[in-house]
């Protein structure tokens, strides 16, 4: 047997797909997995072994042969028994149907269910329900069970080393810190994350990230590592120099690849990020993490982890799910003080070192 998986485009929905995937590969062992998917997203499930192989499909990218008729040709010749569609697209409901594929699961909506052999009725796009929660259900026809919500992900040897070879780099210039840390051991550090694909309207002010990055070094003795995505290169980068503190470091010049930021929050001892892709990577490695919603709806994202804490002000004015503040204020997170992120980032420290006592 032959599955088709079309995996979502944003990073934090696959790390949510996870689970069914997981679903998918103990209810058809022995089956072909393939994961059709945008290039980069290969990184996120890298070394899970939840698909056998990846077809990249970039309707908007350079290669011919991954958009474009080239592609259906390709996607034609795999001769899948079942293609699974996780996103709503009407676009993927054609791509399914021009498979070939005598089995075709997917929502019936944006007007493709009649591409499909197996619709699942979407849950009401007016009431926020996990995304997590919803990819369990399209595994359903298929014979799933879905009772497991863990996320999952690994951390390649190559990325652990580059990251190893990051931290030897900072911390052989500060007397000591370096020689006390071993494998077992790791010198302690907290990860901030900032940005994301969505929009500046997610953003917490990065001057905020600044004096959050210096009261966690200065107060609380703890190194603090600024991850980043390319695009985000620059606010990093000025995090750790706003800062002003010796054990305040950013990625921002190294190269930098999805690996690199999973290895790296699988080693924090807590990650505070904004609600963007990296956010997802926290549950699957049992970090702490704190993320700072601002205009989009918790319940989207939900991943019912234990060690989270989400924090959001309740305005008028949201969660609006835009991506630029409609009101030019952005009260939602303008408003969430250093104080109060502050006080969390000492509330999960002070929570996971009774933990470990």
């Amino acid at each position: 047997m032959k599955l088709a998986v079309f995996l979502p485009n944003w990073i934090g929905d696959v790390v949510m797909a996870t689970p069914a995937l997981r679903a998918l590969r103990t209810r058809f062992d022995s089956a072909e997995i393939v994961g059709v998917m945008r290039p980069y997203v290969a990184e996120v499930l890298a070394g899970t072994g939840l698909i056998d192989r990846p077809m990249f499909y970039n309707p908007r990218g350079k290669e011919s042969s991954q958009r474009g008729l080239a592609f259906t040709r390709s996607l034609r010749a795999e001769r899948f028994d079942t293609v699974l569609l996780l996103p709503n697209s009407l676009r993927t409901g054609v791509l399914a149907w021009l498979s070939g594929a005598k089995q075709r699961v997917g929502f019936a909506r944006d007007l493709r269910g009649w591409l499909l052999t197996d619709c699942v009725i979407p849950g009401d796009k007016s009431k926020p329900h996990p995304v997590l929660d919803e990819y369990l259900r399209l595994v359903k026809p298929l014979g799933c069970e879905v009772s497991r919500r863990k996320t999952e992900l690994a951390v390649q040897p190559a990325d652990q080393a580059k990251l190893d070879d990051f931290w030897h780099g900072r911390w052989s210039v500060q007397a000591g810190r370096w020689k006390e840390s071993t494998k077992d051991h790791p010198v302690p550090f907290v990860c901030l994350n900032t940005g994301g694909a969505f929009g500046a309207a997610k953003n917490w002010p990065r001057e905020y990230f600044a004096e959050l990055a210096n009261r966690v070094a200065r107060e609380l003795d703890k190194s603090v590592l600024v991850v980043c995505g390319p695009a985000e290169r620059d606010d990093a980068r000025r995090i750790a120099a706003d800062a002003g503190h010796p054990s305040v470091f950013s990625l921002a010049d190294v190269p930098l690849s999805i690996g690199l930021t999973k290895a790296a929050i699988r080693a924090a001892q807590l990650l505070v990020t904004t609600d963007s892709g990296p956010r997802h990577f926290a549950a699957p490695f049992g970090t702490p993490v704190i993320s700072l919603f601002g205009p989009t709806h918790i319940a989207w994202s939900e991943t019912h982890y234990d060690k989270s804490e989400h924090l959001q002000l309740k305005l008028d004015c949201g969660p609006c799910q835009q991506r630029e503040c409609p009101l030019k204020h952005h009260r939602c997170l303008r408003d969430l003080s250093v104080e109060t992120v502050f006080a969390s980032v000492k509330r999960q420290l002070e929570v996971k070192l009774r933990k470990s006592a």
